[in-house]
């Protein structure tokens, strides 16, 4: 099977730039010259645009699916070896998807549409009252050149919820999958060579339309654009990371929007994230607002503790619940399934920060950071050391999950979940 698709992939570096060129000339002499249009399947009752999409797409669904491999979306927008030295997520790329939905209507059709500004009121919602949530994903290569999502139904559905916790119209998931697979084609030749990075996914949903009284927004838009990206934090993946315990500072409370990724909770954490990183912190890691005991997450990620066999996390009710504190994340679930499957006893309960002090090992998970190790926590200047940290690796468990679910986000390894979402 290797050989004969060894023999397929070489016919094809073969085939697509003699199709191309042959495309070039028939488009040169053809009265149709304008750009060409692509479709997007949305969900029942949204209506589907056509948009146009940068010269040499070949339109319809089974070209949309397959233009990822072709040798004109190659990773070839710039030099990889790079990408660690620029600043996460500065690297702006060519197209981004943008709709917009009117108070009390549906979204409209959305359009793949060069990547720059776009034009608000001072009076936007989500300019003067944060009215705005955002999401986190990430497309890969393959180790033989597929681009590859993870789990885009679950950053949908979170949407979906944070969005009504916002007073906005949710984007129907289906809508929202298919927005951000065609946004990742448009930028095919942005996704990182397998082993350089991924391409990272920032869906928002914000209110755009004016109002100074305090209130909804009267229109909205939906908005995906993209990024290539290396590590989050310093060094590599696996390079133990330091953290503050914040005993000041709270991220969430009862009641409020921490279960989320509404945007204001992100502007309230920047402040002790700065002061952290000045004191030579990656970060910091919060506890509960109400005893100032208990672990919650960390700035970007939620935090997972490892004694023994058992691995815990502190507990999520999921859904938007308004008793939530915690960020219900797509890894978090990801992790705890793997762990589970791994032999470990995998348990949600509150955590308080004191049980660090005896833990084997802990760790930290998102999107961003993918899964990174704790090599150190501080509270109030007393320190908790992990002997791995000192080698600048990873503990047992950490590299165990951290393989699995790379393994399987980059299709090296077998996906029994059905996690991976190829897009050719």
């Amino acid at each position: 099977a290797s050989r004969e698709r060894s023999l397929v992939m070489a016919f094809s570096r073969f085939l697509f730039p003699v199709a191309a060129s042959l495309l070039a000339v028939a488009h040169a002499f053809s009265p149709l010259s304008t750009p060409m249009s692509l479709r997007l399947r949305t969900s029942a009752g949204v209506s589907c645009s056509s948009l146009k999409a940068p010269r040499g797409f070949r339109t319809g669904a089974a070209s949309l699916l397959s233009m990822a491999g072709k040798e004109s979306h190659a990773p070839t927008a710039m030099n990889w070896d790079e990408l660690g030295s620029v600043h996460w997520g500065s690297v702006e790329t060519d197209y981004m998807y943008v709709s917009e939905c009117k108070e009390g209507g549906e979204w409209k059709r959305g359009e793949i549409k060069p990547y720059g500004n776009i034009h608000i009121s001072p009076r936007a919602g989500v300019m003067n009252y944060g009215q705005g949530v955002f999401e986190g994903m990430k497309a890969q290569r393959t180790a033989d050149g597929r681009i590859v999502l993870f789990r885009p139904d679950r950053n949908a559905r979170r949407a979906a919820y944070g969005a009504e916790r916002n007073v906005m119209p949710p984007v129907p998931p289906e809508m929202f999958v298919q927005a951000v697979k065609d946004t990742v084609l448009a930028n095919a030749k942005w996704v990182p060579p397998y082993g350089k990075g991924s391409l990272y996914i920032r869906p928002i949903v914000v209110g755009t339309g004016p109002i100074l009284g305090v209130g909804a927004a009267p229109s909205y838009h939906f908005i995906v654009f993209v990024s290539p990206v290396g590590t989050y934090f310093k060094g590599d993946q696996l390079t133990p990371i330091k953290l503050k315990i914040e005993d000041k500072f709270s991220r969430a409370a009862v009641g409020g929007t921490g279960g989320t990724k509404s945007i204001g909770n992100y502007a309230g954490s920047l402040l002790p994230q700065t002061l952290a990183k000045k004191a030579g912190y990656a970060n910091v890691l919060y506890l509960d607002a109400k005893e100032s005991k208990y672990l919650e997450e960390v700035g970007t990620s939620n935090v997972f503790v490892v004694k023994g066999n058992r691995i815990s996390t502190p507990p999520t009710r999921g859904g938007g619940d308004p008793n939530d504190t915690i960020l219900e994340g797509v890894t978090r679930e990801s992790i705890m399934q793997l762990a589970r499957d791994l032999g470990y006893e995998m348990v949600e309960e509150r955590i308080p920060y004191t049980a660090l002090w005896d833990a084997d090992e802990a760790f930290t998970v998102g999107t961003a950071v993918v899964l990174s190790p704790i090599g150190s926590v501080t509270h109030q200047g007393k320190v908790k050391e992990w002997s791995y940290a000192g080698g600048g690796g990873a503990g047992p468990a950490s590299r165990r999950l951290y393989e699995a679910l790379t393994g399987i986000q980059t299709g090296r390894l077998p996906d029994p979940y059905g996690w991976a979402v190829y897009l050719d």
